[in-house]
């Protein structure tokens, strides 16, 4: 299996790092992604790619919960950083407006920005959209992206609106945690993306699966996501972890 959207760079793993990717490689995870969140992150982020050598793949974006009044000088770092190479795709970008919608005007401009290197570099690229799906629907719309490929990451939407999405593009949906919870009621919706599309992700340390949810999550609850994936499509959870991992490699390459 391959955790496609980790945080382990962050600093809830200051204490044991080793101790997570040990217990991560037991489970069966023997990959992870490690998303970027903005200049405070990636000197952390990158450490974390050396300490575990061939381990880690790297993105590199401006989250847009950090996009705010200097966002051109903080994205023109990120594109120095991009460029200068080493990343596996272009993120995490998008939209969020659950926390303020000040600078949505701003949060836009940096998603299309970042999608333009994306297409430049020929390179994946992984969304976040927060409480903004009828804003990054119409923003993918409107002409003023280019044509990507990508995965929309921590997705929880409905059956309409990944057809919405398919209308704008091939897109990848990365499930995590939040598809263990009773309330969420996902069932549905994995059916409609199917397994062919589907890649696993925690997101760790948010967002742990049952029965840890609540806690500290990690990649190594990543078999949780896959067995409810599998219970829902009605699988294995080999063919689960198969075809995820393949889909990883098509999307992000082999690395």
């Amino acid at each position: 299996m391959i955790d496609t959207h980790t945080h382990i760079y962050l600093e809830e793993f200051d204490d044991d790092r080793a101790e997570v990717v040990r217990r991560a490689r037991e489970a069966g995870v023997e990959r992870v992604i490690l998303p970027n969140v903005d200049l405070d992150t990636v000197e952390a982020m990158q450490a974390t790619d050396r300490l575990f050598p061939g381990y880690c793949r790297m993105a590199m974006g401006l989250h847009p919960t950090s996009v705010g009044p200097d966002y051109r000088e903080q994205l023109d770092r990120t594109k120095e950083l991009l460029f200068a190479g080493g990343y596996c795709a272009v993120g995490e970008i998008g939209l969020d407006l659950y926390w303020d919608k000040t600078y949505v005007r701003e949060q836009e401009e940096a998603f299309v920005v970042q999608t333009g290197w994306a297409v430049e570099l020929d390179l994946p690229v992984i969304i976040h959209c927060r409480d903004a799906f009828d804003e990054i629907a119409a923003l993918l719309q409107s002409g003023r992206v280019p044509a990507f490929r990508g995965v929309f990451h921590s997705f929880t939407g409905t059956v309409d609106e990944v057809r919405t999405l398919r209308k704008t593009g091939d897109y990848y949906f990365g499930i995590n945690g939040i598809v263990t919870f009773k309330n969420a009621h996902l069932e549905e919706m994995v059916r409609e993306v199917g397994i062919d599309r589907v890649l696993l992700e925690t997101d760790a340390p948010y967002l742990a699966p049952v029965p840890y949810r609540g806690k500290r999550n990690e990649p190594s609850y990543l078999p949780r996501m896959a067995q409810r994936i599998a219970d829902i499509l009605g699988v294995t959870v080999a063919e689960v972890e198969a075809a995820t991992t393949a889909n990883a490699l098509q999307l992000f390459g082999e690395g």
